[in-house]
């Protein structure tokens, strides 16, 4: 079963217990309302009748007590008495003049079988002195009989009996209930139709978010989003947060289609540079196996370069386990650490590699909050592209900031071109595409990860002919 048919249902059936209840009180008040207005017209009529009777002078007729001890027969209202009221009496309702054993003295006609019923309960009742009401069938019709004592003097006692068909009122409180019914089943026809219209346009928003769903499952597209341009309520809510959470889904699957790629790309390129001296180690390792071997001058020269080409693995392993530990974001130690000293001890010890090159340090005493063996890393490398790329001087700038400490590496070397600077930090990559120029570029992204680890950035800025500019932000301490 839908939510929507189950919305639908509850309310009709919220309703329809609300119809039953208002249903119920109406047809009960009503039926209370129409017989008390019976009972209040019988109250009144008995009290007129009651008092005519009090005035009646009997036309022949023998009080009960007088003469036989048998009861007189019945008489009718105008051989009775000559009073207005008890010869014309209302035409809805029913009156009877009984002895006080219940014995009927006067009716319309004088006859025995007008007499109204009268239980024994009621005539204990009336002859205790008091009034009495009940229902009864009358003519097969149902009537209500309101029987009241009437002391005309000690030898004269009465009972008086006043009824009305409840035919009437029944048939108004069946047409009452008919009605009630037949309306209350065509407002919940109405109210199931509104209902699963309401239920429809309020779960709108919920089945364009099923509909989203399943177009994303169904054709991987992760730019589609839920419109809503409804209120900020629950479901808008809903809305808001699954948009949010394909923008997070997206982005997260952009991220690992990037982190696939450059995955791929990087071991293309491990394989690219670890093949060749590979290649040279395997082809030094067969000639050294050759028979007759060769002479011993091309062993030594063959013996060289299988050592230059291991130390060129080693590195490039290295190198490799570096950004590995970066990729897998172990954070490097930040305490506070002088940097005078490590600038002084790195351009100490790149003087000594390149001791024909002139090297400008300036900074004063700044503290940064890094990791010592991680800054000096940095720095080496860094001058060692310097050195690499430019015959001119190298300047080496150090000043603080407001919260961090700015270093800037300035060389006088050719410079990048502006469509390769987007690459540059790029593993493998290398603007420079000159072999006689040793390395694997893996240099400056190593330097990057290692000083993003420290929670600063690095930023190249250079233009052709003009020479590079490397600057670095570290948080100070």
């Amino acid at each position: 079963m839908s939510i929507r048919l189950r919305f639908t249902l509850l309310y009709n059936i919220i309703l329809a217990i609300t119809l039953l209840i208002f249903g119920v009180a109406l047809y009960s008040i009503q039926a209370s309302t129409i017989h008390n207005a019976i009972k209040k017209d019988l109250l009144s009529s008995s009290q007129r009748i009651e008092s005519s009777l009090l005035r009646a002078s009997p036309l022949g007729f023998m009080p009960p007590g007088i003469g036989s001890s048998q009861p007189p027969p019945p008489v009718p209202f105008q051989h009775f008495s000559d009073e207005h009221d008890l010869q014309r009496l209302p035409e809805r309702e029913i009156v009877r003049i009984l002895d006080s054993s219940g014995n009927l003295l006067v009716s319309p006609l004088g006859l025995e079988e007008e007499a109204l019923p009268l239980s024994k309960q009621g005539l204990d009742a009336l002859q205790n002195g008091r009034d009495w009401w009940e229902t009864a069938n009358y003519n097969n019709e149902p009537i209500l009989i309101y029987s009241r004592p009437i002391s005309l003097d000690a030898h004269n006692n009465y009972i008086l009996q006043i009824a009305r068909p409840l035919t009437e009122s029944q048939r108004s409180l069946a047409a009452l209930s008919r009605t009630l019914l037949i309306a209350s089943l065509v407002t919940l026809l109405i109210a199931f139709g509104i209902g699963w219209a309401l239920a429809g346009v309020t779960l709108r928003p919920i089945q364009l978010i099923t509909q989203t769903a399943q177009r994303i499952g169904s054709e991987r597209d992760l730019t589609r989003r839920v419109t809503y341009a409804g209120p900020p309520d629950e479901i808008g809510q809903l809305a808001d947060t699954f948009n949010s959470m394909l923008h997070q889904i997206e982005q997260a699957y952009q991220q690992v289609a990037e982190s696939l790629s450059q995955q791929r790309k990087f071991v293309a390129d491990v394989s690219h540079e670890l093949r060749t001296p590979l290649t040279t180690l395997r082809g030094n390792l067969g000639l050294l196996r050759r028979t007759p071997p060769i002479p011993p001058a091309e062993q030594n020269d063959i013996l060289n370069d299988m050592v230059e080409e291991s130390d060129r693995l080693i590195r490039l392993v290295n190198n490799l386990l570096v950004l590995a530990r970066a990729d897998a974001q172990r954070t490097l130690l930040r305490a506070p650490l002088a940097i005078l000293p490590v600038l002084q001890d790195v351009c100490r010890q790149a003087q000594t590699l390149a001791p024909h090159r002139t090297i400008k340090l300036t900074s004063p005493d700044l503290t940064i909050l890094g990791d010592r063996d991680a800054f000096k890393q940095i720095l080496l490398i860094l001058l060692d592209n310097a050195l690499k790329y430019t015959q001119g001087d190298i300047h080496i700038h150090a000043h603080p900031a407001e919260n961090h400490v700015e270093i800037k590496i300035q060389d006088q070397g050719p410079g990048i071109p502006a469509e390769k600077l987007p690459h540059i930090f790029d593993r493998f990559y290398r603007a420079e595409q000159d072999t006689a120029v040793s390395g694997f570029g893996l240099g400056l992204p190593i330097a990057k990860a290692l000083v993003e680890g420290q929670g600063g950035s690095i930023q190249l800025d250079s233009q052709p002919g003009q020479g590079s500019c490397i600057t670095l932000h570290f948080i100070k301490a």
